[in-house]
């Protein structure tokens, strides 16, 4: 994941024959620092210090917003886009205008998987979360473009999301592609597959719901496998153990594409949330 509070570049003035220059007419009034990037759009640090500060799974990091993502926030966000606050409850089928099984998306990037996705299964709803801000722009673009009305785009923090907002069983997936594998082993307490983040998870995954991660880090794609196996309210889907074939509905991308030509190895894991320890068995 990556900084929501990312800027673009500021144009240079222009000439008075309309080509840049140091001086003439500048194209766009300056904005002052205190002023919002995006008035209308998502906030910089959304749950601001209303919850504790702790380790963080996403690293922050700043990148130009093209001007096409800046329209897209200003004009989308109010309907399309939220910022995870902690400080309300969210009603998915509100949120979504209709009812739709939801399937939570954990760092989407740029977003052009997440539109595919989308695309391809419009019955579904894909609530997707990152903090970098082009992604979350070009991913609103290309929801309009194509019309997909089952794409919400939430800016924040995942946990408190997850913690806060969002109740017991409300969820039919959960997907986690290419998260930051932290590769120092002093970092290795910030990757998000962890037993305490499955734990949470779990409690807002409905049964039968599936956890899919995928990662082209090898070591880190052992530790998700280790933590997934070892934990009670999940079962691996693969007969027999082990990591997952890449399933159709998840696209190649072409970072990925780029990584497999070097040779890089991609891990998919597909795990199933079980049923409630409360529920009867099958044959009870």
């Amino acid at each position: 994941m990556s900084d929501s509070s990312a800027t673009s570049e500021e144009p240079r003035p222009l000439a008075h024959d309309g080509s840049e220059g140091t001086g003439g007419v500048s194209a766009r009034r300056v904005r002052a620092k205190s002023e919002p990037r995006f008035p209308d759009g998502p906030k910089a640090d959304p749950a601001g210090s209303h919850f504790e500060r702790r380790i963080r799974s996403f690293q922050p990091r700043r990148s130009r917003v093209t001007t096409g993502q800046a329209e897209a926030l200003q004009r989308l966000w109010p309907q399309w886009g939220l910022d995870i606050d902690g400080r309300r409850t969210l009603d998915l089928a509100e949120l979504f205008g209709r009812d739709l099984p939801v399937v939570l998306e954990i760092g989407f990037g740029m977003g052009e998987a997440t539109a595919r996705m989308a695309a391809d299964d419009p019955r579904t709803g894909i609530l997707a979360v990152d903090v970098h801000t082009p992604g979350q722009g070009n991913l609103l673009n290309l929801a309009d473009r194509n019309g997909l009305s089952n794409v919400r785009v939430a800016n924040g923090d995942a946990i408190i999301l997850l913690r806060e907002m969002l109740t017991p069983d409300s969820l039919d997936g959960l997907r986690v592609y290419f998260p930051d594998p932290w590769p120092k082993k002093r970092h290795h307490k910030r990757r998000l597959i962890q037993p305490e983040f499955l734990t949470l998870a779990a409690a807002r995954l409905r049964p039968g719901a599936v956890v899919h991660c995928a990662t082209d880090w090898e070591p880190y794609a052992e530790q998700m496998l280790d933590v997934l196996e070892a934990h009670p309210d999940f079962e691996n889907t693969v007969p027999g153990g082990g990591f997952a074939p890449r399933p159709a509905f998840r696209p190649l991308t072409r970072f990925e594409g780029q990584g497999l030509e070097k040779g890089h190895v991609v891990n998919d894991l597909l795990f199933r949330r079980v049923p409630h320890s409360t529920e009867p068995s099958a044959g009870g």
